[in-house]
């Protein structure tokens, strides 16, 4: 006879990438036990009553406490940004361990595992930001590290301490593709950036504003042609981080379209904000919308939203970037109104991720539950080597589940749980939002409270991807 139900789910209506079904949710040892009609009682029992239930969310892309050169620091370590996101619905995160220019690689996740023991509130794995791939780092750090569950990594096409140049990026790719790993690449042209900045500068035109214009379309055109086309040559796949707009999504179209296996992921702020929230004066309220690639307008809005519809995007992540607006540590370095190039880039979204898309997405008829499911959970665990574990509500499969209410909430950076002094999505009313999140069958926000301790969150080591890019869009 097996052991008894830890917890039992009632009346819910469960979500996953594939299908739509009424039934219980059997939890035992933190895992799900059973799914069905009248299952055996539960030592603790949670009516659904007919709410949706979902996989816990996974933020494949954000940064918590990321090494940052003085006096810039990120708002959120990962006490406050797990906390955050466990409250949004996320039960895994993905952030960073960033190499800097003439250290060891192995270092920098050394250093990142020392910034999360302990202190994470949900489960989390590491992505690699290879900035510096020296020949020690090719031919034995970075091989090391992806036999060892670090399987994925970050390559930056733009800014001065991160970039790489197309022959470093080769290199790295050839690697990818020995060891089956998957390559996230930020592609924007840094050369076109720097032109446009000097121009920009010399003219005066330095408000925040002018940091969209710093970085038009073709800047995000051009890199995303010339990351496709070095997979091509190596014969890898790839993921376009964050993609902002039309141009680059026509060029994913068009390598899909030749068979290529390209990857895209976009993030919320290229759904709900424009080239407008960084100013239409010279106001430094723009700097809260800083980001790169910069929000474009409501028509290229409208393109991130058919391509979430029609299967173009593998994953939306938040890209969350938290740094203080009011802070001489955050976009006012020094305690100064700094000129665009030098405010720090990045928005917070760790905790709002879900909500906007299953609120504007689900309930909006954008797209359906499955493809919400797919999009923030699913796909990214399939991506990074954590299905079925993680990404699904199935028989064995960790217990990270969501129960989503359905109820007005009038956004407002009060009711977050991040350590930022601002959301960007300030007073937006939203449909829905999570009523309870559950970590292996812990609940660790009840819909008005946060309940989890410190460091109850697991490291986890990944395995290779496994998932192909959807044939729609080509």
């Amino acid at each position: 006879m097996s052991a008894p139900l830890d917890c039992v789910i009632r009346n819910a209506r469960l979500a996953t990438a594939s299908d739509t079904v009424d039934c219980d949710i059997g939890i035992r040892a933190g895992r799900i036990a059973m799914l069905g009609d009248s299952l055996p009682q539960g030592s603790r029992e949670i009516d659904a009553a007919g709410r949706t239930v979902t996989p816990g969310g996974i933020d494949a892309h954000c940064h918590l406490d990321q090494p940052m050169e003085p006096p810039v620091r990120m708002a959120d370590n990962f006490d406050t940004g797990t906390r955050s996101a466990a409250c949004g619905g996320t039960t895994t995160v993905i952030p960073f361990a960033a190499q800097a220019k003439g250290a060891s690689l192995k270092a920098a996740v050394a250093d990142y595992h020392q910034r999360a023991d302990g202190k994470a509130h949900v489960d989390y794995a590491f992505h690699l930001i290879v900035s510096d791939p020296t020949e020690a780092v090719l031919t034995a750090e970075l091989p090391a590290l992806i036999r060892e569950g670090y399987t994925s990594f970050k390559l930056y096409m733009t800014y001065d301490d991160l970039k790489l140049d197309d022959g470093q990026i080769l290199d790295v790719l050839a690697v990818a593709r020995r060891e089956g790993a998957m390559a996230m690449i930020h592609a924007e042209n840094a050369d076109c950036i720097a032109w446009l900045t000097k121009k920009l500068e010399a003219a005066g035109q330095t408000a925040p504003r002018f940091h969209s214009h710093s970085r038009p379309m073709l800047v995000e055109r051009e890199a995303t042609h010339r990351a496709i086309s070095l997979a091509e040559l190596i014969d890898v796949p790839i993921l376009i981080v964050h993609v902002s707009g039309r141009e680059a999504v026509e060029q994913i179209r068009w390598a899909r379209g030749r068979g290529l296996k390209i990857f895209a992921e976009t993030c919320p702020q290229y759904l709900f904000l424009t080239a407008a929230d960084l100013g239409i004066d010279d106001s430094y309220l723009g700097a809260k919308c800083v980001c790169s690639p910069p929000p474009r307008d409501a028509s290229n809005q409208q393109v991130i939203w058919d391509g979430l519809a029609d299967g173009l995007f593998t994953v939306l992540s938040s890209d969350h970037a938290p740094f203080n607006y009011d802070d001489p540590a955050g976009k006012k370095p020094g305690g100064r109104e700094v000129p665009f190039a030098y405010i720090p880039n990045g928005i917070p979204g760790i905790e709002t991720r879900l909500p906007l898309l299953y609120s504007e997405g689900v309930l909006g008829g954008r797209i359906t539950i499955n493809r919400f499911v797919e999009l923030t959970s699913t796909q990214p665990a399939k991506a990074y080597g954590l299905h079925p574990r993680k990404g699904t509500i199935a028989v064995g499969s960790d217990a990270d589940l969501v129960i989503w209410d359905h109820r007005e909430v009038l956004l407002s950076n009060a009711m977050l749980h991040h350590a930022v002094d601002y959301t960007p999505y300030e007073g937006m009313s939203l449909r829905a939002w999570p009523g309870l999140t559950m970590l292996r069958g812990q609940i660790v926000w009840d819909g008005k409270q946060f309940t989890s301790p410190a460091g109850g969150g697991q490291f986890l080591r990944c395995g290779m991807p496994s998932i192909l890019p959807s044939g729609v869009g080509h």
